[in-house]
C-alpha cells in the first residue's frame, strides 16, 4: 500500500488548473442508465471514485466506446442488468445513486447497500422512502436492496433531512415516472442543479432545481446525455487553502468563485487575500492568520467536505476557533492525527475548539477518509519536518493527480510503497 511522504515548511507558488467535479459526474454516470444510446462525457476527472462508478455502469451492461484525455463515450443500449454487487458497491457511498434509474428504466434493481467513507451513517432509507412513495416494492435481504415497480407513479415527497444523493437519486427516477413529482426540502447543490440542467436538455422536464423545491413532470424516454463536467469546487478550495497554510501565493485556473463563495468569505475574515478575477482565483497571505469560526451547513453554507481543510489551516492561526459539523455525525477523525502533527484540538460532540499554534511538526499519521486526508496533507505542506501519510487510497478517490498538482507549486512530495 502506497504512502505520500513530504517535506514541509515550503511556500507553494504557481498556478494550478481545477480538475472536473467528482460528485457531478458521478450522478451524471448514474443517469446514462435512464437512457438507449451513446452518452458523451467530456472533462471526466481520473480519479478512484469515477473508475468505480465506470466499472458498476459497465457491470450493468453498458459499453466504454470512448475513455481517453477526459472524455468518454458510454453506449447504454444494451444494459439489462439489475444487480449492483457488493464489491463494487461496498467502496463508495455514491453507488446508490444507480438504484432510481434501473428502477425507473427497467422497473427493477437489486443494489448493495453502499460503503464508502466511515464518517456518519448517511442512512440510505431517504431514497427508499422516496421511491415507496412513488409506488416501489422495496425489501431488504442479505444486505441487498430489492426494489421493483412495474412503473413508478409521480409524488410529493419531503427530505427529513437534506440529502445530495437523495435528491439526485429520486429526481432521476422521477424524470421516467407517471405523472408530476415534487421533492421538497431538496439540495441545492451544484451539483443537483447541473444534472438537472444536463437532464433537461436530454428531454426531462424539471423546473426548480438549485432551491428547495423541486419539480418534475415524467416523460416517457430520454435521449443519451451529452456534458462537460464542471471544476470541482472541494479541489478548488483544497488548493486555496494549500497556498494560503504555506504562506505562498497560487493561483487556481479553471475553477468558479461563487461555488466557494463561502470558503472564500471566511479566507479574507481570516486574513487571507483572495482575489477573483472569472473563473480564476489568487489566494496569498503575509504574516499571521486570524482564528475563525465555521459551521458546516448544506449549500450554499459552508461545505462539510472542506470541514477538515479549514480545521488544518485553523491549527497554525493566531487564537481559537471553534469548528462545528451540523452534516455528519462522525467526521471528525482528522483529530487525532493532526494532535500527532502538534495540533491544539479539543472535541465536544459535534464541536472542535482549535488553538493555534506557531509550528507543526512533521509525522506519520494515517487518513482514515476523503477529505481527511487531504486536511493530512495540507498540515504536512505547512509543518516543519518530514511527513509521512498512509491509506493513500482514500486521496485517490476524489483528487487528480495531487503529487503532480503540488509538486509544480513547489511541494517537497512523493509516493512511495
Amino acid at each position: 500500500m502506497d504512502k505520500i511522504v513530504i517535506n514541509g515548511g515550503k511556500p507553494l507558488r504557481g498556478r494550478v488548473d481545477i480538475s472536473g467535479a467528482k460528485n457531478a459526474v458521478l450522478p451524471i454516470l448514474a443517469a446514462t442508465l435512464l437512457t438507449s444510446g451513446r452518452n458523451e462525457v467530456l472533462e471526466v476527472p481520473q480519479v478512484r471514485d469515477v473508475a468505480t462508478m465506470i466499472h458498476l455502469i459497465v457491470e450493468l451492461g453498458a459499453a466504454i466506446e470512448v475513455f481517453e484525455d477526459g472524455r468518454l463515450v458510454l453506449d447504454t443500449s444494451r444494459v439489462d442488468n439489475i444487480e449492483a454487487p457488493y464489491d463494487l458497491v461496498r467502496t463508495m457511498r455514491a453507488s446508490c445513486l444507480v438504484l432510481g434509474p434501473l428502477l425507473a428504466r427497467l422497473g427493477a434493481a437489486r443494489v448493495s447497500l453502499p460503503g464508502g467513507c466511515a464518517i456518519g451513517a448517511r442512512p440510505i432509507d431517504l431514497h427508499i422512502k422516496g421511491l415507496k412513495a412513488m409506488g416501489a416494492d422495496i425489501r431488504l435481504d442479505g444486505g441487498y436492496i430489492h426494489a421493483f415497480a412495474d412503473k413508478l407513479r409521480g409524488t410529493r415527497y419531503y427530505f427529513d433531512t437534506v440529502s445530495v444523493t437523495g435528491t439526485a437519486n429520486l429526481m432521476m427516477a422521477a424524470t421516467l415516472a407517471d405523472g408530476e413529482t415534487v421533492l421538497e426540502n431538496a439540495a441545492r447543490e451544484p451539483e443537483v442543479v447541473f444534472l438537472a440542467d444536463v437532464l433537461n436538455r436530454a428531454g426531462a422536464k424539471i423546473e426548480g432545481a438549485g432551491t428547495d423545491a423541486i419539480v418534475i413532470q415524467g416523460v416517457s424516454s430520454l435521449r443519451p446525455l451529452s456534458c462537460k463536467i464542471f471544476p470541482d469546487r472541494i479541489e478548488t478550495a483544497t488548493y486555496m487553502i494549500a497556498g494560503i497554510i504555506t504562506g505562498g501565493a497560487v493561483e487556481i485556473g479553471n475553477c468558479i468563485p461563487h461555488h466557494v463563495e463561502a470558503l472564500i468569505l471566511k479566507l479574507r475574515e481570516a486574513g487571507a487575500t483572495v482575489e477573483e478575477n472569472g473563473p480564476v482565483l489568487k489566494v496569498s497571505r503575509n504574516g499571521k492568520l486570524k482564528a475563525v469560526n465555521v459551521q458546516t451547513s448544506p449549500y450554499p453554507g459552508f461545505a462539510t467536505d472542506i470541514q477538515a481543510q479549514m480545521m488544518a489551516l485553523m491549527t497554525v492561526a493566531e487564537g481559537q476557533s471553534i469548528v462545528t459539523e451540523s452534516v455528519f455525525e462522525n467526521r471528525f477523525m482528522h483529530v487525532a492525527e493532526l494532535r500527532r502533527m502538534g495540533a491544539g484540538i479539543a472535541v465536544r460532540g459535534n464541536t472542535a475548539i482549535v488553538t493555534g499554534t506557531k509550528e507543526l511538526s512533521g509525522a506519520p499519521v494515517m487518513a482514515t477518509d476523503l477529505r481527511a486526508s487531504a486536511s493530512l496533507v495540507l498540515a504536512a505542506l505547512a509543518a516543519n519536518g518530514e511527513s509521512s501519510i498512509s491509506r493513500v487510497y482514500h486521496i485517490d478517490r476524489g483528487y487528480a493527480s495531487m503529487e503532480r498538482k503540488l509538486s509544480a507549486l513547489g511541494a517537497d512530495i512523493r509516493r512511495v510503497p
